[in-house]
């Protein structure tokens, strides 16, 4: 089998990048959980016109089945011809009277624009019902050579908006299906377990080096205010103390990354003359935090109000996740180097294999350096933001691998986020969203499975 690898024509287009034909390329990566994504087609005609799309493959082969991966409404393909190197399309299958599309009810939120209260960018507003499915037509004779495709459209046959996130070829008649890219290591973890941290709101969390302390912030209806808890001998986590010293801002208190000399917290406004980007640096004094220097970035511009960062122990690299003129999509994660102190040079794009045409936030970087850990709604997943890692392929910073999921026991329907690995413990903690609360999770998880050897 085979997914399409390059786009030959498009009735209509919006772009290279969100929301564009050529997000049809490659696997799915809005299935198995379907909705409304910007890694998916949006024809302009979508709601009730008819479109057509021709996509090429890589290699010609024998062709007994075509599958076309609708997001939302699906059940709107009336039309399939093929190319075997003539040039000419001779259809193969045409929509039957009555013919109903298997489709089912997308486990991702209908409107997943918003993570903590952080309104997302979008489209449009998604549909109540979005009935995903997958259009697979099985052809009554197998043919040999075929190297396109041409799918045909009437999106008038359904109400709502429709998107198609993949089209894929093969010899079989064995219905081709969308598979989360999950690595045998997170396949049999145990059970994450609830953190105590008094019934907070928890929105992200991190662990010092020795791993005797946490940090959390916690969103009390007002603002978002940091608390720390020290393990006592029984590995319990003793009642959070609220830390004053890094909650004097309005808003935004979030300790982005800690070490045992320094930590980096959010909140602070951003200043474009002064080059600040709302980061400050404190100085752990046994327990006690003392301001230093405002974070500096070279013409520094983040699109939303929010960002998130992360740093190497030696603070020569920091990564950051913003949305920005040079983005793939929503947010991406970036990186940028230190000049003095401070300061810090542009930031860069980490590249295509990192960051999806969605929103990729809160990463972590492990002491390696080669190993990180994020959360994204831009891959095939289990819901909607879910936590993935990625390993650094070489020295440009910008080739990273394939994100692989952390599996079924860490991620469900909801949002999963803001990873933090205590390595010296070989703990993962992260937040977990659900319909009234977000609580800290915990589970054991072993460094080999993890980091990148």
């Amino acid at each position: 089998m085979q997914w399409a690898s390059k786009i030959l024509k498009c009735s209509s287009d919006l772009g290279s990048k969100p929301y564009g034909s050529k997000r049809m390329i490659g696997k799915p990566d809005v299935f198995p959980q379907g909705g409304v994504s910007p890694n998916a087609w949006s024809p302009k005609n979508a709601l009730d016109g008819k479109e057509a799309v021709e996509v090429a493959f890589e290699k010609p082969q024998t062709v007994k089945q075509i599958a076309i991966f609708e997001n939302v409404n699906a059940g709107c393909v009336v039309k399939i011809s093929v190319d075997t190197g003539s040039g000419n399309y001779e259809t193969v299958w045409t929509r039957k009277k009555d013919w109903k599309t298997p489709t089912f009810k997308a486990t991702m939120l209908a409107d997943h624009a918003y993570y903590f209260k952080r309104k997302r960018r979008k489209l449009q507003d998604a549909p109540d019902i979005l009935n995903p499915g997958i259009e697979h037509a099985i052809l009554e004779q197998s043919v040999g050579n075929v190297v396109a495709v041409k799918v045909e459209f009437n999106f008038a046959l359904l109400p709502g908006p429709k998107q198609i996130d993949a089209i894929g070829i093969s010899d079989a008649t064995i219905p081709l299906e969308a598979t989360i890219n999950v690595g045998a290591s997170f396949q049999n973890l145990p059970n994450p377990e609830v953190v105590e941290t008094n019934d907070f709101d928890v929105v992200n969390c991190a662990v010092s080096d020795d791993g005797a302390t946490l940090f959390f912030t916690a969103n009390d209806g007002q603002k978002e205010q940091i608390y720390s808890a020290t393990k006592s001998a029984n590995g319990k986590w003793s009642t959070p103390i609220l830390q004053t010293a890094l909650s004097e801002n309005d808003t935004y208190n979030y300790l982005e990354f800690c070490s045992n000399q320094m930590l980096l917290k959010a909140g602070n406004e951003y200043n474009k003359e002064t080059g600040t980007c709302g980061y400050q640096w404190f100085q752990n004094n046994a327990g006690t935090f003392e301001a230093k220097e405002q974070l500096k970035i070279a013409a520094y511009a983040n699109y939303g109000t929010t960002s998130d960062a992360t740093a190497t122990l030696d603070l020569k690299k920091l990564i950051f996740a913003i949305e920005s003129d040079f983005t793939q999509g929503g947010t991406d994660l970036y990186f940028c180097n230190q000049k003095e102190a401070a300061s810090y040079g542009l930031l860069q794009n980490m590249g295509k294999g990192i960051n999806s045409s969605d929103d990729e936030i809160t990463p972590q970087l492990l002491s390696d350096t080669k190993t990180i850990l994020f959360s994204s709604n831009g891959f095939s997943g289990f819901g909607n933001f879910d936590l993935y890692v990625s390993y650094r392929l070489d020295d440009t910073w910008k080739n990273w691998s394939e994100p692989i999921n952390l599996g079924s026991k860490i991620n469900g329907e909801g949002s999963e986020c803001a990873p933090f690995y205590d390595e010296k413990n070989q703990l993962l903690y992260f937040t977990k969203s659900g319909q009234l609360n977000t609580r800290l999770m915990v589970l054991k998880i072993s460094k080999l499975d993890v980091m990148k050897q």
